[in-house]
């Protein structure tokens, strides 16, 4: 690829410095995937610079308008501290005829919302936890359709928010209680689902129209006691003492039956359509002993980080990390927004 003039945007607290010499890995953790992915397009001959974004776009714009270019790399996962308004950012560059990596607004908006998305992924016969929605301030009365155990999560929030072992519950007393911390602390909506036993298994998916499949990763739970449920818990994803300790990891997934992985490449392809995706995401999945594959949700632009399960996950299929994201920047250069259908 020729060189592009890149601007990579990011949480303003998340800029990272020229080099991690000096700096405690507590403090390198939290700004590793932008650092890797500017380091990264700078080594690969890019001209790169850097944007902080808080709660103004008057920086992106006038950065977009005097530097002209030619593509936006984007590793903002929200606006003004509220993880949904990423999506107005993105449509922001869309109204600037920028182009940009990663997904469009309407699959921002349609994955984020996982009420939304679920409802969606039903309508297309998508087979997905029976749920309901708790709303703030509402009674809650449990349906008599949802069986316990049953998982309680936020509707909106990722990277695991609000997750642990109290989120799977076993009577509707625990149930109200875990409904009333997701309202109160995490502050949204909650999102009921029959917990389901099982492989938790991960695939990503990279394209606009043509799609590609990457290999499945599965996230195993190591030796968790028994008394534990095999979730991934913030602690699960992030605590890497916790994960040490039960040995948690992360790798391409083993002896899966041919008609799982078939149904995960259909199935995988199939989301992305119906939500309206672009760029690359990642979809979670659970598979029952027997064999029955479940989604659990769409994540649209997962964790970029050198040795996270997204670029693990290209790696095994031959794409090196710096070709990873040199292949994220052609689509966002060939994906088809509207300003692009109506002006050629």
């Amino acid at each position: 690829m020729r060189s592009l003039r890149t601007l990579v945007v990011m949480h303003a607290s998340l800029v990272p410095p020229e080099s991690l010499q000096g700096h405690s890995e507590k403090e390198i953790e939290e700004w590793r995937t932008e650092y890797d992915v500017i380091t990264t397009l700078r080594k690969s001959g890019h001209e790169v610079r850097c944007l902080g974004v808080l709660d103004s776009l008057t920086e992106m714009r006038s950065a977009i308008a005097d530097w002209e270019p030619d593509i936006v790399f984007n590793l903002l996962e929200e606006f003004d501290g509220i993880g949904s308004y990423d999506q107005h950012v993105v449509a922001f560059l869309e109204l600037m005829r920028q182009p940009y990596t990663g997904c469009n607004p309407r699959g921002l908006l349609l994955s984020r919302d996982k009420s939304l998305s679920k409802q969606l992924l039903q309508f297309h016969r998508i087979a997905t936890p029976q749920f309901a929605v708790f709303r703030r301030g509402a009674r809650v009365h449990v349906p008599k359709k949802l069986r316990f155990p049953l998982f309680v999560k936020s509707t909106s929030e990722d990277a695991s928010l609000g997750i642990a072992q109290a989120s799977v519950v076993e009577d509707a007393a625990h149930l109200k209680e875990r409904i009333g911390f997701v309202h109160e602390q995490v502050k949204s909506d909650a999102l009921v689902e029959e917990y389901i036993e099982g492989r938790e298994l991960y695939v990503g998916v990279l394209g606009n129209e043509r799609l590609t499949r990457l290999p499945v990763w599965e996230m195993v739970f190591g030796s968790m006691p028994d008394s534990l449920a095999g979730i991934a818990t913030r602690k699960v994803k992030w605590d890497k003492r916790y994960q040490a300790k039960y040995g948690i990891t992360t790798h391409a997934a083993q002896d899966l039956p041919p008609a799982v992985l078939t149904s995960l490449d259909r199935l995988s392809r199939r989301i992305y359509r119906a939500l309206g995706m672009s760029g690359y995401a990642r979809m979670d999945f659970r598979v029952t002993a027997q064999g029955q594959v479940y989604v659990l949700e769409a994540n649209a632009n997962p964790n970029l980080e050198a040795a996270e399960d997204f670029a693990e996950s290209a790696r095994a299929s031959g794409m090196p990390y710096a070709q990873l994201l040199e292949r994220l920047m052609d689509l966002g250069l060939k994906y088809r927004a509207q300003w692009r259908a109506s002006y050629g």
